[in-house]
This record gives C-alpha cells, structure tokens and sequence, in this order.
C-alpha cells in the first residue's frame, strides 16, 4: 500500500492555520526562538531530486540485502555465513563491473568508486576476519556443530531429540577436556606432561575466545529456548544435557578471561586489544584512500609532534617558564573553573567560537542548528571511557560530580580547563561535529554507508590547525591548550599503530600520553581504553592528524590559492557527506575519474 505524503508547500500552509491559542504559547521567562523557516534555497525539494545520484537505489538495495543476510546469519563465527558473504559481495563486484562508468555524471563516478572501494574492503575484512577465526580454531572447536543446530532451526528442518542429547552430552566432554588441554598449556616448557595434549596461545586470542565462546552460548540457548517446553520430547531428552553444556561453556569462557588473559570476568574497565598487525593497517589504510604505509605515517606523527614541542616552549618562555613546558602545562591545567560553573564556560565559548565564524565568513552555520544544539553532562563511569568531551548535534561535557574520589575529581577538573576546552568545544560543536552532524542528515546521507573517521575527525582536527593560523588561540595559555590537543593526536597515531604492529603495550601506551603529551594518568588511561576496547576501528586515532592534514593540504591548495572562499570551501565539503578526503579532493577540483581509480594523493610533504 503506497502513503500519502503532502508537499512541502501544502504542509507549511497546513501549519500557519493552526489556531494561534496553540501556536502563541510561550514559556514563562524564556527568549522565544524566531519561526521556523527554509532559507536555504539548496532545500528546494525539485533541486534535491535533481541532484540525486542513479546509484543511490542500487547503494539502497545493496544494505537491504546485506541487512537481510547478516540478520539470518548471526552466528559470526560460522563456516556457511562466512561462503554466504563470500558469494554475496562476488555478485556485486559482477554487477558493479557491469556498469557503463562513463556514461556517469561525476557525483554518480564518485559514488561507484566509493561503493566499489566500500565491497573490496568489506572482501579483505572477511578474509582477515577468517584468518582471525582459524588462529583461535583450537580454542574453540564447538562452534561450527552450535552454528549447525542454530542454522538448521532456520532452515526449519526436523530434528532427532535424542540423537541430539547424545551429542550435548559428548559437547559437554569436548568443553572439559579442552578446557584441560588449555591449563596445560599455561605450564612453562618442560614442566608439562609431554603425553597430554597441550594448547598455547596468546592472550589476545584468548580473549577472542572468551567473546566467541560467550556468543555462541548466548546462540545455543536461543536454540534451546526455540524447542524447550514447545516440543516435550525435545525437552525430555535434553533438558539436563543442555544445562550441563551451558555451564561447562560459562566455566570455560570464565577460565579464558581469568586465566589466560589474566582479568576478571567483572573487569570492564581493563585494556587488552586486539592487534591486527601490518597487513590489517594496509587493507584500512588502502580503503580509506591513505597513500602511505603505517611507516610512513609514524614519520609523520613524529615530525608534527616536533613542531608541537618547540611551539610548546615558546609558549612555556612567554609565561615565565623557560623551555619547562611541563610546568607551564600545570599552570595552565591549574586555571580550572569550580564545580557548578562548566556549562556556562562550555556555553560561552560555543558562543564565541560561533561569533568568529560569522565574523570571518568561514562557513554556513543554519539558524536551525544554531538555535537546536544543547548540552548534557557525561556521568562518572562514561568519564571512564570519555574523559573529555563528545560532540554532535548535542555537546556531552566531563567534569567531576560529588560521587568521585578527591583525586578523579582534581583530574576531570584539571583535564577540562578553559584553555583545554577552547579548543574543544569547537572542535565538537561549531563548525565541527555538530554542524557535520547537521549537514549530513541533509545532504547525500545515502553516503554514511562510506563514512570515514578521516572525515568526521579529520574535519574538526582541520578547523584547529585553521583557527591557530587565523590566531584564534591569542594567550599564550590558550595556544597550550591547543597545542596540547595537537601534540595528542601525533600521540595517538603513534600509540595506535605501534600497538597494531605489536611494538607497544597498552600501558607503554598510557606512558606516552603522560610523558610526552601531559595527560593526567586516569585521563591517559581511559584514552587508551577507549582506542582498544573494539568501539573504534584500528585508525580511528590516527585518522584525527592525518584527515587534519588532507584538509589543510586541500585548503591551501583551493584557497590559499584565490580559487575558492572559505565559505564557498567549507560548505561544499559538507555537503558531500563523509567520505574519503581524496573524494572530497576529486569532487572541487573536478578531477577526471577512472572506473579503476587508484588512491594516489600525496598530501604531505615531509
């Protein structure tokens, strides 16, 4: 059945004839907001059908049917759900190749590179994630017959209860003498019985076979609970033999965590990771367009880094400090605000950073996001994960509460200083992810299938390099704040992919950003947490510096060189959604492109 929906016109007029009783309400006290109105003439909703690109139904259909597949296949770690999707994205690399490219406008030509790059990706990520499954194939040997029974119940097929009790109940053996056969290969060399089995691993396998192990539990209950009580004989045989499996998969998945890995089951908050090592920073850096080897960009890392030291001791010199840097960082964290009085500093520096746009005419900010963004406090335990700020169409502000200890409040407090949130709040509102959050809900949102950190980050990272060329930062604190953040991010690339190729620990990691960046400890170590605990994708970090600096490269190429405004500049970047900087490159300089174009920008110059 088709819906209905009234065009813009009749629906704005629909709205005016509301009855002024309702419409004419305002709150006690408060500043009532100016009417809602499309300003834009880039809404006009004949110009956006227009624009549409011919691959956007094809990018559409593409997600449905993956969503589908994903959906029926859930078990992860399954032999048929890895050839399913094997074979799925074979077939749109057919249909894809099939395309006339040329016959493309050339937002259409991005859209099939970006979508071509997006499947060759998701290939080498399913190959990785397959050499992944099998380096932990010993530890987990019972997950292709739990995967079996959860398929066969979605196929519907008939079952044999008591064929299937005998076989839980050897499942239940198999768990046991695994389990025995990992404790023995916890014993140093020669101490072990050299006649029983012994398996050895590392940890981060091992604890991605506790999460393994967990989720196929969770699968067989699923499975069991589909038959339990609906089907008594399936109930009879198997009630006990279920049981008995359940808890001999909760013991060994406990005995991995604590064990081998060497944390609580209860411990959420320690740092482990999971390293992907070279050929995994290639594949990422490959489909985020990236022309240069994790090698190549720790050089990077290490040559802004220095930049950032030596502009620290000018700053240091200007505050009576000499080349101490460190002791000028404990000045500047030291000039905190008291408790109570962060949302009005988060406020006035929004307000400000909102004021230096307009008055530079850098770029459109809409009165709607203007008047619609808002503020939340972030709560102890996500301060854990979240020392700082987060940003989108609502700004979510650390700061201590009552509940802390003395020493969690002093390094919320000291972390979050003034100077610090200058070149934060920015960063996370205007003109950075709260007006990228606004733009790309708007314009080409069919794009976030590609969306990249190198985007998204990258953007707000530029924004920082821009503002101090404009001489944003003018105190000399100030620029420790925001150079303090600069320095951070060459931290981060070095931390990120050092750990990746398996050349730093997780607490080596927190050294580095104590030492050489300033971090309060607690604040370094949530920042670590935060990078490994599988929420973020391995150069997530490191896209914040190098995104940065394709926009800074890009900037000084378009504009620098009298060939486009700033304004001009920055609104049309934000409205092409986020993907690949190289994309964005392409798209403003109206790049000739190829059907088999190849990532070959070199941004920077060392």
């Amino acid at each position: 059945m088709s819906r209905y929906r009234l065009p813009l016109a009749a629906i704005i007029l629909l709205i005016a004839t509301i009855s002024p009783s309702v419409t004419g309400i305002k709150s006690v006290g408060a500043q009532s907001p100016p009417p809602y109105s499309i300003k834009n003439e880039d809404a006009d909703p004949a110009k956006l059908a227009a624009a549409d690109s011919r691959l956007r139904p094809v990018i559409d259909r593409y997600m449905a049917d993956l969503t589908t597949l994903q959906r029926y296949y859930v078990v992860e770690s399954s032999p048929v759900r890895r050839a399913k999707l094997q074979g799925f994205y074979g077939e749109w690399q057919k249909i894809l190749a099939g395309m006339n490219f040329d016959s493309l406008r050339q937002d259409e030509q991005i859209d099939y590179i970006l979508f071509r790059n997006y499947i060759e990706h998701e290939v080498r990520e399913l190959d990785l994630r397959g050499r992944a499954l099998d380096e932990m194939a010993a530890l987990i040997p019972f997950s292709k017959q739990i995967a079996e029974y959860e398929e066969s119940r979605k196929r519907m097929e008939k079952i044999d209860p008591g064929k299937i009790a005998a076989q839980l109940n050897d499942l239940n053996k198999q768990i046991a003498a695994l389990q025995k056969a990992v404790e023995t290969g916890l014993l140093p060399e020669g101490k072990a019985d050299p006649k029983l089995p012994a398996i050895r691993t590392k940890k981060p396998v091992a604890n991605r076979a506790f999460v393994v192990t967990n989720n196929l539990r969770e699968t067989l209950k699923r499975w069991f609970d589909y038959y339990n009580g609906y089907d008594p004989l399936f109930t009879w045989w198997n009630e006990q033999t279920y049981k008995a499996v359940d808890q001999s998969l909760q013991n060994y998945a406990t005995f991995l965590r604590e064990k081998v890995v060497g944390v609580k089951v209860t411990e959420d908050t320690a740092i482990i990771g999971d390293p992907i090592g070279r050929d995994g920073l290639l594949s990422e850096l490959a489909y985020e367009m990236i022309p240069y080897n994790p090698e190549e960009i720790l050089a990077v890392a290490d040559k802004e880094f220095a930049w950032c030291e030596a502009e620290m001791k000018k700053a240091s010199r200007e505050l009576g400090f000499g080349d101490d840097w460190k002791k000028a960082l404990e000045f500047v964290k030291n000039k905190y605000v008291e408790p109570g009085k962060q949302p009005e500093l988060v406020r006035m520096l929004a307000e400000e950073a909102l004021t230096f746009l307009d008055k530079n005419d850098l770029v459109t900010v809409p009165e709607l996001a203007r008047e619609t963004w808002r503020m939340e406090m972030l709560s102890p335990r996500q301060q854990l994960v979240s020392p700082f700020f987060l940003g989108g169409e609502y700004i979510q502000v650390s700061y201590p509460t009552n509940t802390m200890s003395h020493e969690a409040k002093m390094m919320s407090m000291r972390g979050n200083n003034p100077h610090f949130s200058r070149a934060t709040v920015h960063h996370e509102l205007f003109p950075g992810h709260g007006l990228q959050a606004y733009m790309t809900r708007r314009y080409r949102s069919y794009r976030s299938l590609f969306g990249t950190p190198f985007w998204g980050e990258g953007w707000s990272l530029y924004w920082e390099f821009l503002l101090w060329d404009m001489k944003f930062p003018q105190t000399p604190e100030d620029r420790i704040g925001f150079l303090f953040w600069r320095s951070h991010r060459c931290a981060r690339i070095i931390f990120s992919l050092s750990f990746h190729l398996e050349k730093m620990t997780p607490q080596q990691c927190i050294d580095l950003l104590v030492n050489r960046v300033g971090h309060e400890v607690d604040n370094a170590t949530a920042e670590v947490r935060r990078s490994f605990a599988g929420n973020y994708g391995p150069l997530y970090q490191a896209a914040y510096m190098l995104g940065g600096l394709q926009f800074y490269s890009l900037h000084r190429e378009l504009v620098d060189s009298g060939k486009m405004k700033n304004r001009d500049f920055h609104d049309a970047i934000l409205m092409e959604n986020r993907i690949p900087v190289e994309m964005v490159r392409a798209i403003l300089t109206k790049q000739k492109l190829t059907k088999d174009y190849k990532t070959s920008w070199k941004f920077y110059k060392f």
